[in-house]
């Protein structure tokens, strides 16, 4: 037990300047009920500044390596995304080869279209890889009065899948 809170007071304080508290309990439930461990740790990567402007996602302080004491789990990257009048948070959670797992609308800002969050909805991005393209509607579920949040949720994870792709290549991930 003491071994698991010190592990989160790691995490809390290697992350709390850039993620709200709130939302760090929210990142750290996802990781705990996916890969089914307490004892992990999210290692911040860190990307050059002329590797992050190549890419159309922004890697500054929100892609994590997620490890235990048997090595990589995986990688997790949290956004945000503009729905109709405000943003939501979301988590997507990667395999060790950096293929999409887990997808997860933490905070959703609005009164309508929080149907993006449902766990059949998001389940459509599992299975996606670095320089995978996903297009609205062709390859994505639309979902009534949920427009404007589907097509930004596809978008950006779209753009994270390229920018993963890009980085794969030019050797930095």
């Amino acid at each position: 037990m003491k071994n698991v809170f010190f592990l989160l007071v790691i995490c809390f304080f290697s992350t709390a300047f850039s993620i709200s508290p709130k939302l760090e309990k929210k990142i750290d439930k996802a990781i705990i009920h996916y890969f089914e461990t307490e004892e992990f740790s999210k290692e911040l990567i860190t990307i050059a500044a002329d590797q992050d402007a190549k890419v159309p996602s922004d890697f500054k302080e929100n892609l994590f390596k997620i490890t235990d004491t048997s090595g990589t789990l995986g990688y997790a990257y949290l956004g945000n995304a503009p729905s109709k009048t405000a943003t939501f948070d979301y988590l997507i959670l990667f395999d060790a080869d950096f293929i999409v797992i887990k997808s997860k609308v933490l905070i959703y800002r609005e009164e309508y279209g929080g149907e993006i969050g449902s766990k059949r909805w998001l389940k459509q991005f599992n299975g996606k890889s670095g320089g995978s393209e996903i297009k609205f509607p062709q390859d994505i579920t639309p979902i009534s009065g949920a427009t404007i949040s589907v097509r930004s949720m596809t978008n950006a994870i779209n753009d994270v899948l390229q920018s993963i792709g890009t980085l794969q290549e030019n050797n930095v991930l």
